[in-house]
C-alpha cells in the first residue's frame, strides 16, 4: 500500500556512455587506471583553457529527452554553479540552470496499488561530473582524503522528477524503469561503477523537505527513503521539527547522516558560462529515431510470445535479459512459455544469489536445458540442479559441461513409473510413514503431497511428481483393499 503523507522526488545523475569527456578529449574509460591519469588542462580547470562541447553527449541527452516525452527548448544555456569543494577543480561546475536542455516529460511506472502511474518530470539538463574524493586511513598519519580527477568532466544528465511518488517502493520502481529506458537507448552502461547516482528529496506532508545524497544503488534508494521516513515520523511524533537539510546515505549502515543545512539556489551564484555559446538544437529532435523501448517491448512479448504480463514486465525490465530471452526461444516456438517461466521465476533468482549477470550464461545452453525439460527427459527439480551446476561452473571458471553431459554424469534422467525400482521406493515410503497413510485415508489435505515429497527425495528428484502421485494413490488403494 502507498504510504499516506509521504512525498518523494528524485534527482537522477546518469553518466552518458561517450568515449570522451564533455568539454575535452580525455577518455572516459578511467575505472581500471590509476588516479589522475585521464586528465588534461581543460578538465583540470587550468587558467587559459577553453571548453569545447562534446556533440555526441548532447545527442545522447536529446535521445533521452525524446524517449521521456520532454520538450527540448529553443535555446538552452550552460551556467557556472559556484561552490567550494575539493573534488571541484575549478571551484565551479559547468551545468545548466534556468535554461536546461529539456522541460517537462513523464515516465510511467506501476503504482503501489497495481495500476499504471505517470510520474511527471521537471527537466533534463546536461552537466559535467566532478572529481572523486578517496578517503584514506593510516595509523601514523591519521585519516585524510585524496582527490582523483579522472571522473571530472564526464558528461552527465540530471533527470529531475516532480514530487509525484508516495512511497520508497514507488521511487525504486521509477528508478528501475528509468535505468531500463536509458539502457535501451544505448546511452548508458549500468555495469560501470558510479554510472548512476541519486539524490532523493523526501518530506512528510506539512514538514520541511530533506535531501538525501550519496545513493549509488537501486536497492539503496528504497533503504535510504525507508530510513528517512521512519526518522522524520519519529521526530514529528516527539513534537520536534523536521529541519530542512542535506543528509548523506551511509549504505553500509543503512542510515542517513546529517551533512549540512540545505542550500538555496542563490547560494550557488549561478551565472551564464561565458566560454560557451547557447545551444540551438531543437531542430535535431525530428532526426532522432528511437529504438523499441521497455513498454513497447513488454507489449510485444505479451502478444508475440504469449507471456503473462508479470513475466513480460520482468523480462523487459533489463535490456540484457530481454535479449537473452529472445535468443533462447529463437529456435523453437514451443519454448516461449517455459522459457518465460524459467527465466523470470528461477534463473534470475539463481543469478542474484551468486552475484552473476545474465551475460555469463550462454543462451544456447539454456535452450538445451529447456528442451530436456520439454521432452520429459528430466524433471523440474533435476532441471534446477542442472542449472545450478551450469552457473557454478561459469562462476568458478571451470570447464563448462552441456546440460546433457551434466544429466548423464549425475544420473538425473527421469525414472519410469512402472519400473520395479520405483515400485519398491513407493512401498518403502508407505511403510515408513504410517501416520501420513492414515491421514490420507482420513481425507486430510497435504498427506499425499508429503508422501510424494518423500518419494521424490528418495529418487533425487528424477521422478515425475504427477506420475508419483498417481502410482502412490494406486498403491494406497490396493493396500486399503
Amino acid at each position: 500500500m502507498t504510504e499516506t503523507g509521504i512525498i518523494v522526488g528524485l534527482e537522477v545523475h546518469c553518466q552518458l556512455d561517450t568515449k570522451s569527456k564533455l568539454f575535452c578529449g580525455c577518455s572516459t574509460d578511467y575505472r581500471d587506471d590509476g588516479p589522475n591519469t585521464h586528465v588534461c588542462p581543460v578538465c583540470l580547470g587550468l587558467p587559459g583553457t577553453m571548453p569545447v562541447i562534446n556533440k555526441r553527449a548532447i545527442e545522447y541527452a536529446m535521445r533521452v529527452a525524446k524517449a521521456l516525452n520532454c520538450t527540448v527548448i529553443h535555446e538552452s544555456e550552460f551556467s557556472r554553479k559556484n561552490y567550494f569543494y575539493p573534488d571541484l577543480d575549478k571551484a565551479y561546475q559547468i551545468t545548466q540552470y534556468d535554461k536546461p536542455l529539456a522541460l517537462g516529460g513523464y515516465l510511467e511506472i506501476e503504482s503501489d496499488e497495481g495500476g499504471e502511474k505517470r510520474v511527471q518530470l521537471t527537466r533534463i539538463h546536461v552537466e559535467e561530473d566532478p572529481g572523486r574524493l578517496v578517503h584514506m586511513g593510516n595509523p601514523e598519519r591519521g585519516k585524510y582524503s585524496l582527490v582523483d580527477y579522472n571522473r571530472a568532466g564526464i558528461p552527465l544528465i540530471e533527470i529531475v522528477s516532480e514530487p509525484d511518488m508516495r512511497s520508497a517502493k514507488e521511487a525504486r520502481k521509477f528508478l528501475n524503469k528509468l535505468r531500463a529506458t536509458l539502457e535501451y537507448l544505448s546511452v548508458f552502461d549500468s555495469e560501470k561503477e558510479g554510472s548512476l547516482r541519486v539524490d532523493a528529496n523526501i518530506s512528510i506532508v506539512g514538514s520541511e523537505r530533506v535531501e538525501v545524497k550519496n545513493i549509488s544503488s537501486y536497492k539503496g534508494v528504497e533503504k535510504a527513503l525507508n530510513f528517512e521516513v521512519t526518522r522524520q515520523k519519529n521526530l514529528i511524533r516527539r513534537g520536534l521539527k523536521v529541519e530542512r537539510e542535506t543528509r548523506h546515505f551511509l549504505e553500509g549502515r543503512g542510515i542517513t547522516q546529517s551533512s549540512r543545512s540545505k542550500e538555496q539556489e542563490h547560494d550557488y551564484r549561478y551565472f551564464p558560462e561565458p566560454d560557451l555559446r547557447p545551444l540551438h538544437v531543437q531542430s535535431w529532435v525530428k532526426d532522432i529515431i528511437l529504438p523499441e523501448l521497455p513498454d513497447a517491448r513488454r507489449e510485444r512479448f505479451v502478444a508475440q510470445y504469449t507471456c503473462s504480463l508479470n513475466h513480460a514486465r520482468t523480462l523487459t525490465g533489463e535490456l540484457r535479459l530481454a535479449n537473452f530471452f529472445e535468443r533462447v526461444v529463437a529456435p523453437d516456438a514451443a519454448l516461449y512459455t517455459p522459457a518465460a517461466t524459467w527465466i523470470a521465476d528461477t534463473l534470475i533468482g539463481e543469478l542474484n544469489y551468486r552475484g552473476m549477470s545474465i551475460d555469463t550464461l550462454d543462451p544456447g545452453s539454456f535452450t538445451s536445458l529447456l528442451v530436456l525439460l520439454a521432452t520429459g527427459t528430466i524433471t523440474d527439480k533435476s532441471g534446477i540442479e542442472v542449472l545450478r551446476v551450469m552457473l557454478d561452473q561459469r562462476r568458478d571458471a571451470q570447464p563448462c559441461e552441456t546440460p546433457d553431459a551434466i544429466v548423464t554424469r549425475l544420473n538425473l534422467k527421469k525414472t519410469s513409473g512402472d519400473s520395479s525400482a520405483l515400485a519398491a521406493i513407493i512401498q518403502e515410503v508407505i511403510a515408513e510413514n504410517p501416520k501420513a497413510v492414515e491421514d490420507y485415508h482420513a481425507g486430510k489435505n497435504g498427506a499425499m503431497n508429503f508422501l510424494v515429497g518423500c518419494a521424490m527425495k528418495k529418487t533425487r528428484g528424477r521422478s515425475d511428481p504427477k506420475e508419483l502421485n498417481r502410482e502412490i494413490a494406486q498403491a494406497l488403494t490396493n493396500t486399503e483393499a
